[in-house]
């Protein structure tokens, strides 16, 4: 089974029914199958050969859709990126994953052996040869690269296949969004690179009318939920507590049935007050780049368990085990552990990072947490002080480099703060040199990273607390931090 035969599948059995819309403009399932097929075949006609890696770095959109099936289409490896990431970063990932092909929205300096820039993408998609374009690749080979970062925040390619990619589906279908049919409308107000991407595949399957928005803000959302009726939608908390104030909110008339979020864990108050407008629809997923959107799910009948990150996939098995990977009893708190055939294959050229965390067997997450005796599962830390902050993951260790390379900044950390809309309030303490100016200092980080990953706080200290070994402590910085928070 290949991507590209539930494509076709799909154009087969919806034809003309619309299949995607970005604001004035509409494919068919028909003419989406169309358009995949020429760029597909244009890629091929470029040189590339199956099992290249091909980047894509596009914003929300028809296009970028297009473009990443495409490169399935083709037997190439889709390296999809975030296009608010640093022009270092990109180029970093380019590097690391062999990308001989960028597909990018005319990124200033990008560097790569083929560039393909908005204007010859539009020539590709409009003059590419025609037919079918599937290329044959099996079940196990490398079919998608998703970026993650380790403990130093180094990112690792995740290595991802026809079979995780068509397990996820599965997955989704059977337990996160079983009520995706033909009718539905999704609301696709995430990034695609993310997490909003992953569910384009089961509403194409199902028949389901995609309707992206190009970029997120609370008053096209809720304009265009409810010009459409959109049944369906994937949210982050700090997009929930964007929409709870717009002022729209109590007047908007809306019809979802379902709306999944995930990519950060939601306060309690903000799922209450998301209810109370939405009613009871919400579905939580839990994953990581290592085993995508997929380990344990919360549905909206379970809406009482406040906390919760929700119960195993039917096709996951997960865990608690201790420092010694021995499993725990329901009510200890250890390491979340998963295994199952929606798992990556294996970190693209790291054989030793590969077997860390597959050890005896089982993918092990990162994530301290604790399961009930009904088996749900609880997070209650980021083992590698991985922070995620309005969706998005943010390595601390890549904001200190930054940090650190300013003038007269000696020593810095960073660290999430409890934050109602961004989950993860990104907050930066440094210690330096006499005069250190913290507003330019603030200035300097703003040009240096991606607005995510921007300190929403610099607070100065004399010095910054250190373990035996001379390290920073993270967590006594965040603890001293949260006891100041304290009314």
């Amino acid at each position: 089974m290949q991507i590209s035969t539930l494509i076709r599948s799909a154009a087969r059995y919806f034809g003309d029914a619309p299949c995607v819309t970005e604001g004035t403009r509409t494919l068919s399932f028909r003419e989406f199958d169309a358009a995949t097929d020429r760029l597909g075949n244009a890629l091929r006609a470029r040189g590339l050969v199956p099992g290249d890696r091909v980047a894509v770095i596009l914003p929300n959109s028809i296009d970028c859709l297009i473009a990443y099936y495409a490169v399935l289409k083709a037997g190439l490896v889709r390296v999809q990126l975030n296009v608010k990431e640093t022009l270092e970063n990109h180029q970093y990932k380019i590097s690391d994953s062999g990308s001989r092909c960028a597909i990018h929205a005319d990124i200033p300096g990008l560097q790569a052996e083929l560039q393909i820039g908005t204007a010859e993408l539009l020539d590709m998609l409009e003059n590419g040869p025609a037919g079918a374009c599937a290329v044959d690749r099996g079940l196990d080979d490398p079919l998608r690269f998703g970026y993650t970062g380790g403990t130093t925040g180094k990112a690792k390619a995740v290595t991802l296949t026809t079979r995780t990619d068509l397990v996820e589906l599965t997955a989704f279908l059977t337990d996160l969004v079983p009520d995706l049919q033909r009718g539905s409308v999704f609301l696709h107000a995430a990034p695609i690179a993310h997490a909003s991407g992953a569910f384009f595949l089961p509403a194409l399957v199902r028949g389901v009318h995609s309707m992206v928005i190009t970029k997120f803000d609370t008053s096209t959302f809720l304009a265009l939920a409810a010009e459409t009726q959109a049944t369906h939608t994937f949210l982050v908390p700090t997009m929930m507590a964007m929409i709870l104030e717009d002022p729209a909110i109590d007047t908007t008339q809306v019809a979802f049935r379902r709306i999944a979020y995930g990519a950060a864990s939601c306060a309690p108050a903000l799922m209450d007050r998301m209810e109370k407008r939405f009613g009871r629809i919400f579905a939580q997923c839990y994953g990581q780049a290592e085993s995508p959107m997929c380990i344990t799910y919360l549905s909206p009948e379970d809406h009482d368990r406040r906390g919760s990150c929700g119960r195993p996939f039917t096709v996951v098995e997960a865990a608690i085990f201790d420092e010694n990977d021995r499993p725990l009893p329901p009510g200890e708190r250890g390491e979340i552990v998963c295994r199952g055939p929606q798992t990556m294959a294996y970190y693209w050229n790291r054989p030793e990072a590969t077997a860390e965390a597959f050890r005896n067997g089982w993918l092990h997450t990162g994530d301290i947490g604790v399961m009930d005796a009904d088996g749900y599962f609880y997070i209650v830390d980021r083992k590698n002080d991985l922070l995620i902050s309005g969706g998005y993951n943010v390595y601390p260790r890549e904001v200190e480099d930054v940090l650190l390379a300013y003038p007269g900044v000696v020593e810095a950390a960073v660290v999430g703060m409890p934050d109602e809309r961004w989950g993860d309030r990104v907050v930066a303490v440094v210690a330096g040199a006499p005069g250190l100016d913290l507003e330019s200092l603030s200035a300097y980080a703003r040009d240096q990273l991606a607005p995510f990953k921007r300190p929403k706080d610099i607070l100065l200290w004399p010095e910054l607390p250190k373990s035996a070994a001379n390290k920073i402590l993270r967590r006594t910085v965040r603890d001293r931090l949260l006891a100041q928070e304290k009314p």
